[in-house]
């Protein structure tokens, strides 16, 4: 393996460095974006309980917007539940975005990196070719073993570049897929509470 890359020369480096980044980003994504960390299927019917008793104080609801992104949402519309209605749909939707984008951390560095990694491996492939007829011009087609250095950076630092953009690249599109399906199902339960707290839903 070891020779391989070192066949494929410098650009290897940050082909590896790409590959390293991209497996973190992968990792720490899965962990973070688990269903039961942002959406908590019970605590939309705490939260109403807990309204129902009057505990929402100042405590509680700080409590519930450091408890998940779910709570933050909650959180920021009962906040505001004595403005009425529509201020309350309005300060959901503003936590909403900045939820949105918490969601979505790294995930503009895996989208950059499934599109570079590529472009890495065509460079070596251009350096590559480059090396080959330098060779040709030098020595002439007679010694295969004189092409056979720049053949191999041309075909490994492309292959190199594809592997980390192809699995980077569909990891990409689904927690992007993912991190849509939650805001959409956190903003039915927060609106699904706004109705219910003014008397335009059945209570849970």
């Amino acid at each position: 393996m070891f020779e391989i890359i070192k066949s494929g020369g410098w650009l290897m480096v940050p082909i590896i460095l790409c590959s390293i980044g991209a497996m973190g980003i992968i990792v720490e994504r899965f962990w973070s974006l688990q269903k039961k960390k942002i959406l908590p299927s019970e605590l939309v019917p705490q939260v109403w309980r807990l309204f129902q008793e009057q505990k929402l104080d100042a405590a509680a609801l700080r409590r519930l917007k450091t408890g998940s992104p779910l709570g933050c949402i909650l959180a920021a519309g009962l906040a505001n539940s004595h403005h009425g209605r529509e201020v309350m749909k309005q300060c959901i939707e503003e936590a909403g975005r900045k939820v949105v984008h918490a969601l979505e951390r790294y995930l503009n560095t895996l989208g950059t990196i499934a599109l570079i990694t590529p472009l890495l491996g065509l460079l070596g492939t251009v350096l590559g070719m480059i090396q080959v007829f330098s060779a040709l011009m030098q020595h002439g087609a007679g010694d295969p073993r004189v092409l056979a250095g720049g053949i191999s950076v041309a075909l490994i630092t492309t292959a190199a570049g594809l592997t980390v953009a192809i699995p980077s690249l569909i990891f990409h599109r689904y927690f992007e897929r993912l991190v849509d399906e939650y805001v959409v199902n956190m903003e039915e339960e927060a609106l699904r509470l706004v109705d219910i707290l003014h008397g335009e839903r059945e209570e849970y």
